[in-house]
């Protein structure tokens, strides 16, 4: 079992940088899907369909994954606190000046403003984090819950400011407490509360270069398979509950729609579970035993109905889930600490790749076999690949908290 040591008392600064960190990471998912829902709205407000408005935030999504390496790479070269300050005030001002818009123009140039401030957070937020965590699996975990609970709010908040106010608020509301959190982020950083460190709270054993560069070409092979596992259920779930699920749900949207975001919201508790376990026990072999037992479950849900398809789906996306924080302590473990936001930010990049293809792969699967049978057993057979190649890992080593805190109390003025 690998149990960090105790480690020094937390300062003002990191625990500080850690809650901005982990609101960043709800904002960034909130603000970026406040669209699908205005566009609603937009339909009678422009005159204009459904799938017209819905394109217009293309170019938001592929700017919000293609700013991610270049992103993380100025947080590394430049500044990882200038770097959020400017995602979360650049982010908040962009959200405002779309709630001002008139036309589709408009709405393209503000989406796609929104996407490039969001690329930072994933590179550089979680850079950040992690250098300022003393349990990395734990606060990765619940990162990822705080994630989660934006994934799941956005559609929640622009709905209500949508019908209360008008899709304008949808927009400015959200952007306000982007720029305000921003400007406060400002503050502490100009009056030296929250220090811009390059050292790591808690320092991993000294690693090999070989053995840095076989983990980072291992990691980015399973990777691009785990995103496409990933993606691929998310994107086929409610139709695959709609068709081998009809007595649970109904075969209507509606139903599906409301299986499907069950199972996700059971899924939170895994990010949580992720992180510990990943902060006692080897990274490598909780990397491995996730997808081991992930494979098998999906292929035992390409051939379930009913009741038990819903219970071994729920099963897989928790599986997927709890290995997401054992992903990420591993990319952070093996990536030396001023290169942190590059690592992270090529990971992004790849999962941006990967979900581009899980759509057309879902719609090819089930337009050639009318059913999602070999997806899921095409899924299981990536999910026991990721455990085989898994193997090539280097063994772990004894992570170690660091001797001083990286930095120290501001005097009370």
């Amino acid at each position: 079992m690998d149990t960090p040591s105790l480690a020094p008392a937390e300062t003002f600064s990191a625990r500080t940088s850690r809650r901005f960190a982990q609101l960043g990471h709800t904002y960034t998912h909130v603000l970026t899907l406040l669209y699908p829902t205005v566009v609603l709205a937009l339909e009678s407000e422009w005159s204009m369909g459904y799938g017209e408005l819905l394109v217009l935030m293309t170019v938001g999504n592929v700017l919000f994954g293609a700013g991610a390496l270049p992103a993380g790479w100025l947080g590394d070269r430049w500044s990882t606190l200038g770097m959020m300050v400017v995602f979360f005030i650049g982010m908040g001002l962009s959200a405002i000046a779309t709630g001002f818009v008139s036309s589709p123009l408009g709405m393209t140039l503000g989406l796609a403003a929104i996407g490039l401030f969001a690329s930072i957070y994933h590179p550089v937020g979680m850079a950040w984090l992690v250098r300022n965590a003393v349990n990395r699996g734990r606060t990765l975990g619940l990162n990822g819950v705080y994630g989660s609970v934006g994934v799941a709010s956005a559609g929640l908040v622009a709905g209500v400011l949508t019908d209360w106010i008008s899709w304008r608020a949808a927009f400015i509301v959200p952007g306000c407490v982007s720029l305000l959190t921003g400007l406060l982020l400002l503050r502490l950083v100009v009056s030296g509360r929250i220090a811009d460190t390059r050292q790591d709270v808690v320092a991993a054993a000294d690693l090999e270069r070989g053995e840095a560069w076989r983990a980072f070409a291992v990691l980015s092979v399973t990777m691009l398979l785990t995103g496409l596992v990933f993606h691929s259920v998310y994107t086929a779930l409610p139709k695959f509950f709609a068709t081998a699920a009809v007595g649970l749900s109904g075969g209507t949207a509606a139903g599906a729609g409301t299986l499907a975001a069950v199972v996700y919201f059971l899924s939170m508790s895994a990010h949580l579970l992720g992180g510990r376990l990943a902060d006692r026990h080897s990274l490598r072999f909780l990397y491995l035993m996730c997808y081991a037992v992930l494979g098998p479950v999906l292929l035992a849900a390409a051939a379930a109905h009913g009741g038990l398809l819903v219970a071994a789906t729920a099963l897989a996306v928790w599986m997927n889930t709890l290995a997401i924080p054992v992903e990420n302590v591993l990319l952070s473990h093996y990536s030396p600490a001023k290169w942190r936001g590059t690592a992270f930010g090529a990971k992004f990049l790849l999962s941006l790749g990967v979900s581009a293809l899980a759509v057309p792969l879902v719609a090819l699967v089930y337009r050639l076999s009318g059913g999602f049978f070999w997806l899921f057993v095409l899924l299981g057979a990536a999910s026991l690949t990721v455990a085989a190649v898994g193997l090539a890992l280097p063994a772990d080593r004894k992570r170690i908290p660091a001797a001083e805190p990286v930095a120290t109390e501001p005097a009370a003025s």
